[in-house]
């Protein structure tokens, strides 16, 4: 039996590169001799460029197994290489022979110029990135269920969509001795483990991000033409057209790119994806495109103030220096709306979540869950997770899926048999002494409760507008959404000349991927006439 057997393909995680296709690739890189042991990229490290196997093979190491073997076609890296985020595995060559290595602004320009190359390359790494999420790989993060900053950090990795593991020190003896063995103290905790080697106390998401290779930010602090406040879909998409157009850019987001978007698991009808897409693939996708225009982007950056200075505006940053802008668009969205119940913080990123990937399902695969909300998200949510979980209850408050829910998610629902919908229902109560062991629902028509027994409950009940942050001389409607679209003013808009407002944040908007996306790049088209005017002007 071959000891190095190359491992199949994956639905497209590991093409095989044509005689052709890799000819195209050959002016753009260097062809290098290779020997067993050779390492082409290490876990925890930068890595610079992609590795095309010309002959020979290589295998791809995780937790110190091989779980990879490439042959000559196969190219080797994931998602990482085109944001610049540091290696989640290592590689090693096991077979001597030789391989082709392109730098990774060489690819950028191959994954923007050859469609049929570049698409294939990307399709591959996206693949790749879900299956190093699936299989724990990536960073290790250990600390008690118990503890906000241990579900912060988890949080932040899910968002980012960064290859992780949780040790709960609650349940894993072996993790507490480790940490007592690295001399780090209970206060200390939680820690990251990144490459195996490289110990971080409790840091804050700013440093993780630092250490991982995600786009905080460094850019360039004279005045951008444009400053895009929150990276969603309507601030991505005004980051791409914006950069396209030849403006000096930057998106800003506190969290992760994506927003709320970036939480589904199946967007299903925006425009040109007719098998659906998941909303951190749309996202990561739009960062490259981003990046690929010159944008620049910086995550987590969180605004906490808008000023008018010298002619143009200033962005203040928790952390950071502010960022200065001519013009402004704020596309923050809105943050997840909660439950009015009884310990519901007792059990966050304990049981309660409020996002459907799969970082929350490795938590409840193969078991009873509950999906709490009537619009899109929660519908979204509750397909996905049908496919994963025992049954899906969805507890809507409304007496009609169809008052808030599209038509396609209702009939998929409505036909699946994993999935009961308790109409007219509400969440009251919350059971459990450490983790989330049942959910307590009351019928409204009747007043009956209901003891749910589930360790998962998901919840889509809407947002509320990030908007505290803005300058007082920003309007606002009653319920705290951006007004635009002032008579003396421009579509989109605020009160504050230059500064627009696009996507969920902005009062009266629909609600939806594609509308967001709309809005962004139209905002695009007004900062140019907002120059003209502003010029005219003078």
């Amino acid at each position: 039996m071959d000891a190095f057997a190359e491992t199949p393909d994956h639905h497209g995680a590991f093409p095989r590169l044509s005689d052709e296709q890799t000819a195209r690739l050959a002016p753009h890189g260097v062809r290098r001799p290779t020997r067993p042991g050779d390492v082409l990229f290490r876990e925890g490290e930068d890595c610079s460029d992609l590795f095309v196997v010309l002959a020979g093979k290589a295998a791809v190491i995780q937790d110190e197994r091989v779980v990879q073997v490439h042959g000559p076609g196969r190219f080797l890296g994931e998602l990482g290489l085109l944001v610049g985020q540091k290696a989640f595995t290592t590689s090693v060559v096991c077979e001597a022979g030789e391989i082709l290595a392109v730098p990774t602004w060489r690819l950028l320009q191959i994954v923007a110029h050859d469609p049929e190359l570049g698409n294939l390359i990307l399709r591959a790494f996206l693949i790749r990135r879900s299956l190093l999420i699936t299989s724990g790989a990536g960073l290790r993060i250990i600390g008690s269920r118990y503890s906000p900053d241990t579900r912060r950090l988890r949080e932040f990795a899910a968002r980012n969509r960064l290859p992780h593991r949780w040790i709960d020190l609650e349940e894993d003896e072996e993790a507490e001795a480790l940490v007592r063995n690295l001399g780090i103290a209970p206060d200390e905790t939680p820690v990251v483990i990144l490459g195996g080697t490289q110990v971080l106390r409790n840091p804050g998401n700013a440093e993780l991000a630092r250490e991982i290779g995600l786009p905080v930010p460094s850019a360039p602090k004279d005045v951008f033409d444009l400053v895009v406040v929150g990276a969603g879909p309507a601030g991505l998409a005004a980051a791409v057209y914006g950069a396209s157009e030849g403006l000096r850019t930057v998106v800003l987001d506190a969290v992760a790119t994506g927003g709320q978007a970036g939480t589904s698991s199946c967007i299903e009808n925006y425009l040109g994806f007719p098998t659906g897409i998941s909303g951190g693939e749309l996202a990561e996708r739009a960062v490259i495109q981003a990046k690929k225009f010159g944008a620049y982007l910086g995550v987590p950056a969180e605004a906490t103030s808008l000023k008018r200075r010298d002619g143009h505006y200033s962005v203040g940053l928790r952390d950071e220096q502010p960022v200065e802008g001519r013009t402004i668009v704020i596309a923050t969205g809105a943050r997840y709306r909660k439950l009015g119940v009884p310990r519901l913080e007792d059990f966050e990123g304990n049981g309660v979540y409020y996002a459907a990937t799969l970082a929350e399902v490795a938590f409840c695969r193969g078991e009873p869950v509950v999906v709490v909300g009537g619009g899109n998200s929660a519908g979204q949510a509750t397909i996905f997770l049908a496919g994963h979980a025992d049954s899906v209850r969805l507890l809507v408050r409304g007496d009609d899926l169809a008052q808030d829910m599209s038509r396609y998610l209702i009939d998929r629902i409505e036909s699946n048999p994993k999935v009961e919908v308790m109409l007219r229902t509400e969440v009251r109560e919350l059971a459990g002494h450490h983790v989330l062991e049942a959910v307590v629902a009351e019928d409204t028509r009747t007043g009956e409760r209901l003891r749910i027994d589930t360790r998962a409950m998901f919840v889509f009940i809407g947002a509320d507008p990030c908007t505290t942050w803005l300058a007082p001389e920003i309007a606002l409607d009653d319920k705290g959404f951006v007004l635009t679209g002032f008579d003396d003013g421009l579509p989109l808009e605020t009160s504050m000349p230059g500064v627009f407002a696009v996507g969920d944040v902005r009062s009266q908007s629909v609600k939806r991927v594609a509308s967001a996306v709309g809005e962004g790049s139209m905002a695009i088209r007004l900062v140019h006439e907002h120059f003209t005017r502003r010029q005219a002007s003078q």
